[in-house]
């Protein structure tokens, strides 16, 4: 048996071990763990126990992640969204969408912008989806509103005519600010001056499939300049004397139109130049060098499309403005079909058919939009090259440096 003696000095060893358990218990310092298999993710403490691994249950040990240094070749870019604090839902429900499907990886920027103040619960609201930086701003009224030499009564009237007609938004004044915007000031607003690349998102879009890799990335260092993914036949009724106004700018700069092989220009036009066919990228998605839309060529064009007056006095889109342009000045190996990414604007939604990019998505592969009769996808492909077989493999090797873990 054990003499009395070592009885109380066992016990007053536990005893003395039983203090310091509940000092160090009490006094380590916060965020200290007692518990090191699961101490710590990254340097921060764990509160959730969903935060906890597989690895965290059985105890292996885990190694602090290093703190990186911010890469200072990344690609300055940022998502571009033109919004008014009553679209606060339907911007949220696309960024929700936009940083699940691909920035919760990357957290590039925000710009937001409106040609009225934005709403603190706008700023608090949009700011809490994401880990990248936001930022807004208030469009200057130089870029939203008519210019001196529009004749305002005239334009009224050219609205109420084809409102009469039932052309879609003929008869909106602010539709037609907002084209004209997009098509040459977006750009311009001093909260882009420090970017490279822009993906515009529009509210209530869908995303539909998960992009691992880098995407403004892969477009700057393939040299692309304009990235799209659903294009369609424009309303000719809206776009009247478009194509003529381009023809009288390429007669007036014959030297910033590319020609030969190269050339985009075979997909906007059917009977060899003499009427365009339509045909646009659909703005609502593209990914773009901000440097190619400040270019001299771009903004020379953009000068003279808004000095004919098209803009107010027809109906004139930002898309097809931006597609002639890629058209007239971008050789087709710097444009990108950015097949990969499933997207949505109501009505229309491009889904990728091909089964191992379907792995990656959640869309109905016979609903994509591409092989419908008003698409001018499948004329882009033929177009550009005849003997174009579709094979996206080698699209999606392209991708593969830029690609993470999931």
């Amino acid at each position: 048996m054990m003499s009395k003696r070592r009885q109380t000095l066992g016990i007053q060893i536990v005893g003395a071990l039983t203090a310091l358990m509940i000092v160090a218990y009490f006094f380590l310092p916060a965020g200290v763990s007692n518990t090191p298999s699961v101490a710590n993710r990254g340097g921060r403490p764990i509160t959730n126990l969903n935060e906890l691994s597989i690895d965290d249950f059985q105890r292996r040990p885990m190694q602090e992640q290093a703190v990186q240094a911010p890469n200072p070749n990344r690609v300055k870019a940022a998502f571009v969204i033109l919004a008014r604090n009553g679209d606060l839902t339907g911007v949220r429900y696309a960024m929700r969408q936009v940083e699940d499907r691909f920035n919760h990886k990357f957290n590039y920027p925000y710009v937001f912008l409106n040609e009225q103040d934005f709403t603190t619960e706008f700023k608090t609201l949009t700011k809490s989806l994401t880990k990248g930086d936001t930022y807004y701003g208030k469009i200057d009224p130089s870029m939203w509103g008519y210019p001196s030499y529009i004749n305002e009564t005239y334009a009224a009237e050219c609205r109420q005519d084809m409102a009469d007609r039932n052309i879609i938004y003929g008869g909106s004044e602010s539709y037609r600010h907002m084209c004209r915007f997009q098509s040459g000031f977006f750009f311009r607003h001093p909260l882009l001056d420090d970017f490279e690349y822009y993906w515009r998102v529009e509210p209530d879009v869908q995303y539909f499939c998960d992009i691992d890799y880098d995407v403004f990335q892969m477009m700057k260092d393939n040299d692309y300049k304009y990235g799209w993914t659903l294009s369609l036949t424009e309303y000719p009724e809206t776009i009247p004397t478009l194509w003529e106004t381009t023809q009288e700018f390429i007669r007036k700069h014959p030297d910033y139109i590319i020609r030969g092989a190269g050339s985009l220009l075979p997909w906007v036009t059917d009977d060899g130049f003499l009427t365009y066919n339509g045909c646009h990228f659909w703005s609502n998605f593209e990914i773009g060098s901000l440097d190619f839309l400040r270019s001299k060529r771009y903004m020379d064009y953009f000068e003279y499309l808004d000095r004919a007056g098209g803009f107010f006095y027809e109906r004139w889109g930002d898309a097809p403005v931006h597609s002639l342009a890629v058209a007239m000045f971008l050789r087709k190996e710097e444009v990108h079909f950015f097949n990969d990414i499933g997207y949505k604007h109501n009505p229309l939604m491009h889904c990728p058919t091909e089964s191992y990019l379907q792995s990656k998505c959640h869309c109905n592969a016979n609903e994509n939009f591409d092989w419908d009769g008003w698409s001018c996808a499948t004329r882009y492909r033929q177009r550009l090259d005849p003997s174009f077989v579709w094979n996206e493999f080698t699209y999606y090797n392209k991708t593969a440096p830029y690609r993470i873990s999931a």
